[in-house]
């Protein structure tokens, strides 16, 4: 029997007023890390196209890449509630085509929900997905697949219209069925208003401290990158530092022969040295 957090668990710690702690893993190590530490939460993101595999952003992630870390990520957990992240066209298309997409993720993944970014369409697919049985979060705000449409990564719901457009569509995910909702890059205020409104979970990034969670990308927490920051993330360790520092340490110890010392080495027995050499 699966010991891992349910969606049940996560509604009761809104009814609670418990925090939710969300970070994303892509990877085994990362995954065992954060499932050790505790979280409540692995997200599986397709941020992994910039984070982990180098793209300009999150548009050439495909379903094949979600899955195939997806599948490391629940291998290296047994505790958290995995969501892994339906990258872009994988829903868009119509809901069933996004049902198929969802299934297949959860089939060959072991995950035990999907995420969606947007509203107007993608609440169809978010209908369809959880009539199915298949736990489904949403997306509102700033939403990585849309950033061409969006004018850029910037704060989204800062005048009435587009607040009114945020707060309508996050009532109608949930309506949907949507267990979760995740809010990034918006006013605190709206979320306050948002997170009071809806009976699920609002996970917040750039969103203010009044969201039942918070989420953060696994790298920015640890310091592996030294680009600049968004002003919503806290780095929590100098990561990138460490690593680089224990590689120039071993490459120091292999030039300069220190490395591997006798405690790295294995010993024959002289007698059958003696014999190879007589070869």
């Amino acid at each position: 029997m699966s010991g891992r957090l349910t969606t049940t668990d996560f509604k009761k710690m809104k009814q609670q007023g418990e925090k939710i702690v969300m970070i994303t893993a892509y990877d085994y190590p990362a995954a065992q890390i954060v499932d050790e530490a505790g979280v409540d939460i692995i997200l599986v993101g397709d941020s992994l196209g910039m984070v982990v595999l180098g793209y300009e952003d999150t548009l050439a992630v495909t379903l094949d890449d979600m899955i195939h870390h997806g599948k490391a990520v629940v291998r290296g957990s047994s505790s958290a509630f995995v969501i892994i992240d339906m990258p872009f066209l994988t829903y868009q298309v119509n809901s069933e085509e996004a049902l198929r997409n969802a299934g297949r993720i959860i089939q060959e993944t072991g995950a035990q929900g999907v995420k969606l970014e947007g509203g107007g369409e993608t609440i169809k697919a978010v209908e369809r997905i959880t009539a199915a049985g298949i736990p489904a979060a949403g997306h509102l705000g700033l939403t990585p697949q849309s950033v061409g449409q969006l004018g850029g990564f910037k704060v989204q719901g800062r005048d009435a219209g587009m607040a009114a457009a945020i707060l309508e569509e996050s009532l109608a995910l949930e309506k949907a069925g949507a267990f979760l909702l995740v809010l990034e890059c918006v006013p605190r205020q709206l979320t306050a208003v948002i997170a009071e409104r809806l009976s699920i979970p609002v996970i917040g990034i750039g969103a203010g401290r009044h969201c039942d969670g918070q989420v953060l990308v696994y790298h920015d927490v640890m310091g592996f990158y030294n680009t600049p920051r968004p002003r919503f993330v806290k780095q929590y360790a100098a990561a990138r530092d460490e690593v680089q520092r224990a590689v120039k340490d071993y490459l120091t110890d292999v030039k300069e022969g220190r490395f591997p010392g006798e405690q790295h080495s294995f010993n024959m027995p002289g007698e059958v040295l003696a014999v190879v050499l007589e070869k």
